[in-house]
Formats: C-alpha cells, structure tokens, sequence
C-alpha cells in the first residue's frame, strides 16, 4: 500500500480499544447488524480514532457536521473528508466512499432488467442512484418500447452546480437509432430545490415539439433531487 495511504492506528483511538459495552462489532455480533446507529456503522468503517478521541466520537462528529443526513455525507469527496475532518486520511476517505458506492449499486442490481415505465415514481427509483447525490446537473434520457420497457438509458450532457444543456438533435438521433417509440427525459437539482426553472421549461417544450416530427412521443420530464423528484406529467406541464 501507498505511503500516502497508511495511516497509524493509535491505541487511544481503535474499536479494540473501547469499553465492551461501546465495542459496535460486538454489539453487531450479539443483536445484529441493524441494531448499530449510523455512528457505529461508521465507526467499523473508519476502523480507528485519533489520540484523545475515539472512533466513535470521530463518526459522530462526521455525522454532525452532515447534520446527521446520511446523504450529505455521501456527496462529500475525498477531498472534501481529508479537509474537514481531523484524524480522516485518504484510507479513511477513500473506504467510507467505497461503502457508499457499494450500496449505491446494490440498489441498482435491484432495479430489473428492462423495466417497464408505469409511472414517474419507477423513472425516480431508476434514476436516483445516478443523480440523487452528485453536485452538478446532468441530463439523461430513458429511451422506450411501444409497451414502455426501457431499451436504453442515456446520458446527454454533463453541467455545473445549477444547469445543464441539452441537444435535442442528439437525443433524438440516439431514440432513431435505438428504434425508441417514446422517450422520458431527466435531470437533477443539485441545490435540493425540485421545482422546474424557466429553462427547464423552454427545453422541455422544443424537445417535445421536436419529437413530434419524429413520431417520438416524450412522456415526462422528471426533475430529481436527493429524496424528491418533480414530473411535468403528473403536474400537468407536458
């Protein structure tokens, strides 16, 4: 391993080195794995603290300056971790994003293959694990079958913290080629605000109008933050 990622282990600040009754894998191997909290979840994957501070102490902190949201915590880099956190190194960093990253794809792997779009609560759950926790926008677009089975999932462009573009020759040309009878477009608000700008709405409306040309009917725009998500077709906006 890098020097740059070995990090002492203190004896004032290891999970061995804890009372018993603070010891979180000993509390996970007597009652289970779910009855640790997010602190102690934290501090196995931390694995020690600092001189004068514990593990756990450590995790609380962490957890604290996220103010306790799991979210926040998993948005931040690896950077962002080494920076604000005293006794958090690299190792620390990069494993804690490791685990996050590890349950994003989980729930990935539960999304079926080939889903079938009913509503715009499916293209939420589809979609929240790629842009749910990211800092700048990005646009996709779900291509579809005559009977809504997605046949393609695209990402259109790549923005800052507050916008993003999107080509709508581009999308339209990636649908023709995919044979998509239908499309659903989508992008995320990094700032947590669900509600559709302007913007949104110009886009929205002249990829819309471009599509029918094209006999490719665009079914939703879905707009997704962390936990929320706003569609123009429940909302009556398409």
């Amino acid at each position: 391993m890098s020097d740059k990622l070995k990090e002492p282990q203190s004896r004032f600040g290891r999970i061995a080195d804890l009372a018993d009754s603070d010891k979180p894998r000993e509390k996970a191997l007597a009652q289970g794995i779910s009855s640790l909290s997010n602190a102690e979840l934290l501090a196995i994957i931390l694995g020690s603290g600092i001189p004068g501070k514990s593990v756990i102490q450590l995790s609380q902190e962490m957890l604290a300056h996220c103010k306790n949201k799991l979210q926040k915590l998993a948005r931040l880099s690896i950077d962002d971790l080494t920076k604000n956190f005293e006794g958090v190194g690299p190792a620390k960093a990069i494993s804690l994003i490791a685990a996050f990253e590890l349950g994003l794809r989980h729930n990935d792997e539960e999304i079926a293959d080939d889903p079938v779009i009913t509503s715009s609560e499916n293209v939420f759950h589809i979609m929240r694990s790629r842009l749910g926790r990211i800092s700048h926008e990005e646009f996709w677009v779900l291509m579809l079958s005559r009977n809504n089975r997605v046949i393609y999932e695209q990402r259109i462009s790549i923005g800052g913290t507050s916008s993003t573009m999107a080509d709508a020759k581009i999308i339209y040309k990636s649908a023709i080629d995919k044979m998509a009878e239908a499309i659903i477009l989508v992008h995320n608000h990094p700032s947590g605000n669900i509600n559709p700008s302007p913007e949104d709405d110009r886009l929205t409306a002249k990829i819309k109008e471009a599509g029918k040309v094209l006999d490719i009917q665009v079914l939703d725009h879905v707009i997704i933050t962390q936990n929320k998500y706003f569609s123009y077709a429940d909302n009556g906006r398409l």
